[in-house]
């Protein structure tokens, strides 16, 4: 399983000199929608990370305006662009269709996507589909028990992620699972006393 640590809320400089000392020990830097807000595309694809290692994934969360948002992120050097599953269908075609020109990965963050709507749109080849608990939910969230509820609706589905509040043994019950592509850690990781040593612990329990 891949460890994707999202970076977000934190200045410029600080994420691009994180994302260079994680670079070597995980699979992708994220940097999140709050920091693409915060500096936006122009001023990230001038400052790139220019990671050697991992991806990066920059979470765009595109809604509309979709094929301009994924040339813009992809010419600020993302390897992986997110676009909301609750979309149009036509957004998400339009993605697609850039993504596959330039190359790159598209992640299907399905945060308020219905099971219906989910349906419609789980026959994209090669992306991500992303379960991702809200930030701002109150309720709980079992990652363990939502992974393989998902993957019994739509197992059409082979590319699977998963955020929200993932702990160390969350990880690893998610790891032995077997189903997940990737695990999302932001807070667990970025806002300890050492990033570095939290991510290589991730990375012990999820390989």
């Amino acid at each position: 399983m891949k460890l994707q640590v999202a970076i977000d809320r934190v200045s410029l400089d600080y994420a691009l000199d994180l994302a260079a000392k994680l670079d070597q020990f995980v699979d992708i830097v994220e940097f999140g929608t709050s920091l693409v807000k915060d500096y936006g595309l122009v001023e990230i694809g001038k400052r790139n990370p220019d990671l050697s290692h991992a991806q990066l994934l920059l979470d765009l969360k595109t809604f509309d305006e979709g094929p301009y948002e994924f040339e813009k992120g992809f010419d600020a050097k993302g390897d992986i662009l997110t676009v909301m599953g609750a979309a149009s269908t036509d957004t998400l075609n339009g993605v697609y269709d850039v993504t596959r020109k330039r190359q790159g990965e598209m992640f299907i963050d399905l945060m308020e996507t219905s099971d219906e709507k989910t349906t419609q749109i789980v026959d994209f080849e090669n992306a991500v589909y992303g379960i991702h608990h809200s930030h701002d939910a109150a309720i709980g969230f079992d990652a363990v028990s939502t992974v393989a509820d998902f993957h019994k609706k739509f197992p059409a589905v082979k590319r699977i992620s998963v955020a929200g509040g993932i702990d160390l043994e969350t990880a690893k019950k998610l790891a032995e699972q077997g189903i997940a592509e990737s695990v999302i850690v932001g807070s667990k990781i970025i806002k300890t006393d050492d990033p570095v040593a939290s991510a290589k612990q991730f990375m012990e329990v999820i390989k």
